[in-house]
């Protein structure tokens, strides 16, 4: 019954904020500029962005263990319900919290996705005695640690101790974990509503690998991790009963000849909202690495033309690749903001936006998005498939860690909120000591005209009156000012680099003024696009 329950929640919100959240790493030798990349995309509830600054306490401390952390509707710096301690630290570094925490100021990054497991593995938060959830032991990590594998060590023996305690509809998780120079994927799945902290048994079963400084990879909702390897310590972790948990349910026979697959063992029957993900990212970044399905047409009816939907395994994509270029954060910006255009997937070339014209040719409405709702998809029949980029999403981040300069400068993190295709990035470096109000406003049940979020959100929804004029519209503003943040760079560099050797306080002031300034200026782009598109877009010229 409770497995039936979860299955219709996860039916009613179509996966809205379970599987929204795609992840994207990158090795600094892979990176056109040498540093690691982290990006994550996220439909958690509460967007709104602060620093929680480093403290320090008193020996025999306790620090809170919340439940809740990922809600919105709280004051800012409520983390929910107290549902256990754990002993504290004396000293804690500052990091920057959403939903999910993600970075801190010594350039440790956290990216998160939920996975998918098995209805056996899924606890009922009213009866197990987990606490963790994974959002807590990030928050943990980034407050304590400097390296990803101090922090993985960290969260998985939080993990193991505590119990994991999913916070997405009893989903398992995935964190990719990484600093300036290396990137751990870490794999947690629950072990059911019969573990008893006592039992001095493992509360979670985990897997963790290193990804090559060569490669990149992406998370997008589901396990990727395939055989394990022990003895290669350099590269692989787990937990004891990795392997165990699945012998004893009946998910793996030693005896059968055929190898551990991890990934095959605890996660249920791949789902076409991750396999297209899969499929554009490696198709994209190493299209020769195999004979990939082709997917990529201009045609209108393909979409729908049931002979060129492949169902590949999900064996052929590997764990990571080296791409065929080197990849920049520019490169991460435009895959993060896919809509799948130029592919099957492509929900803006579906057959019901087209129309014959006067001379019987087919036109293309100037309704057409890559974002119908669900009146739309109801009414014109299109497809509910997900793109990449999400309507309904609520933030994202890309994760600069730059080793060769100091910490204050070296961080830069990439952040916006809203729908990543409409939205704008802006460059926060780690070394800030705050972040500009709008940024920290949002309440989801009524319009703030000082909050960023709604303000992208109102454009998002101007853009659906003509949405094809309106999108260029948008870029026209958009673009400008992102490819200036990027030409800036080097300059503030430099700036902050002289001022920390001369003052390390004026060069947090410095640093922090600035991204409060671009952090402003995003949001008066889109209060200034919100009236762009309503006087230009209003119906009374729509010919109606």
């Amino acid at each position: 019954m409770k497995h039936l329950i979860s299955v219709l929640i996860i039916f009613i919100t179509g996966y809205t904020n379970l599987h929204a959240c795609t992840v994207i790493a990158i090795g600094k030798k892979a990176s056109a500029d040498g540093s690691v990349i982290v990006s994550h995309t996220d439909a958690g509830p509460d967007c709104r962005l602060h620093l929680v600054p480093g403290q320090k306490y008193n020996p025999g401390t306790q620090a809170p263990v919340h439940w809740g952390m990922v809600e919105s509707g709280r004051p800012l710096g409520d983390y929910g319900k107290v549902i256990g301690h754990i002993p504290q630290v004396e000293q804690t570094y500052s990091y920057f919290q959403t939903a999910y925490p993600q970075i801190n100021s010594k350039q440790l990054a956290i990216g998160e996705s939920t996975l998918s497991q098995r209805p056996e593995l899924m606890v009922d938060r009213a009866i197990c005695e987990q606490i963790m959830t994974i959002e807590q032991a990030q928050a943990f990590a980034l407050q304590r640690c400097t390296k990803a594998e101090e922090a993985l060590k960290l969260i998985t023996e939080l993990m193991e101790t505590y119990g994991f305690l999913p916070s997405c509809v009893d989903e398992s998780e995935s964190l990719v974990i990484a600093d300036t120079e290396e990137i751990w994927v870490l794999e947690v799945f629950s072990v059911g509503n019969e573990w008893k902290k006592d039992s001095g048994k493992p509360g979670c079963i985990w897997a963790a690998q290193r990804v090559p400084d060569d490669h990149a990879m992406i998370i997008p909702n589901w396990s990727i991790i395939k055989q394990i390897n022990l003895e290669d310590k350099a590269n692989y972790r787990a937990s004891s009963n990795y392997m165990q948990e699945a012998i004893d349910r009946g998910w793996y026979h030693p005896d059968s000849g055929q190898p551990f697959i991890w990934q095959e063992a605890y996660s249920p029957i791949p789902r076409e909202w991750s396999t297209s993900r899969f499929w554009l990212f490696y198709a994209t970044f190493a299209p020769n690495y195999t004979q990939w399905p082709d997917r990529f047409t201009q045609s209108v009816w393909e979409g729908d033309n049931q002979y060129t939907q492949y169902v590949e395994p999900l064996s052929i994509y590997p764990f990571s690749v080296k791409p065929e270029k080197k990849l920049s954060v520019q490169d991460v910006m435009d895959f993060q903001r896919s809509t799948f255009e130029g592919t099957i997937y492509n929900k803006e070339n579906a057959q019901a936006w087209y129309y014959p014209n006067e001379e019987g040719q087919l036109s293309k409405s100037a309704f057409a998005t890559p974002f119908p709702t669900l009146e739309m998809r109801r009414v014109l029949n299109i497809n509910s498939r997900r793109n990449v980029a999400r309507a309904r999403g609520e933030y994202g981040m890309i994760a600069q860690l730059r080793g060769w300069l100091p910490n204050e400068v070296g961080g830069i993190y990439w952040f916006y909120v809203d729908n990543a295709y409409t939205s704008a990035y802006v460059p926060i470096y780690t070394g800030v000591s705050d972040v500009a109000e709008c940024y920290k406003v949002y309440n989801p049940d009524y319009y703030q005209e000082n909050s960023i979020r709604w303000a992208v959100d109102f454009v998002d929804n101007l853009m659906y009156l003509r949405w094809q004029d309106a999108h260029k519209k948008v870029l026209e503003k958009r673009e400008p000012l992102e490819k200036r943040f990027f030409t800036e760079q080097s300059a503030v560099d430099e700036k902050a680099l002289e001022l920390l050797n001369k003052n390390p306080k004026k060069a947090r002031s410095y640093l922090t003024q600035l991204t409060k300034d671009r952090m402003n200026e995003v949001h008066q782009l889109f209060k200034e696009l919100k009236l762009d598109l309503i006087s230009e877009f209003t119906n009374n010229k729509q010919g109606i």
